[in-house]
């Protein structure tokens, strides 16, 4: 009579279970050990989050180069606009710029779900975000758009 002990044959391990090698895909399981309450995995970003960043590197690119001109401005995003009940345009505003004054900053308001909306992709997505904040801070300093930032477009004349 044979004893039963642990299986060493190949997909199986002496001390954990047998594992099955489906369709030649390799190991099943865990890849990396368990994480502990100090590390967490990295989630994945959320549109919001995308959308964030990508307005966060194109105005650190403006307020790098128009700070000293531009003063104290305040930049958020919000997900819609809040249009009134009376809003005849066929229209909806992207962004909103409402110039400050003595103490009060300047605040440019960026509307996320209007710009993802028209977006195709990521990079259709930070080019209209840049369009979009270039615009308004060409608005601000009273240069041209393209003056602000060397990848907004120059009219062609």
């Amino acid at each position: 009579m044979e004893t039963e002990g642990p299986e060493t044959s190949a997909g199986s391990t002496a001390a954990g279970p047998r594992r099955r090698d489906r369709r030649g895909r390799g190991q099943r399981g865990p890849a990396v050990q368990p994480l502990t309450a100090d590390h967490r995995p990295p989630r994945p970003w959320s549109r919001r989050e995308r959308f964030d960043r990508i307005l966060l590197d194109v105005v650190n690119d403006i307020d790098v180069r128009w700070s000293d001109r531009l003063g104290l401005v305040e930049y958020a995003v919000e997900d819609t606009p809040q249009l009134p009940d009376d809003w005849d345009s066929g229209r909806v505003p992207l962004s909103s710029l409402v110039r400050g004054s003595g103490t009060t900053p300047t605040r440019l308001v960026v509307f996320r779900r209007p710009l993802e909306h028209r977006a195709a992709d990521r990079a259709d997505l930070e080019a209209i975000v840049l369009t979009i904040v270039v615009e308004q801070v060409a608005e601000l300093l009273g240069i041209e758009p393209h003056e602000v930032d060397p990848r907004y477009p120059a009219d062609p004349d």
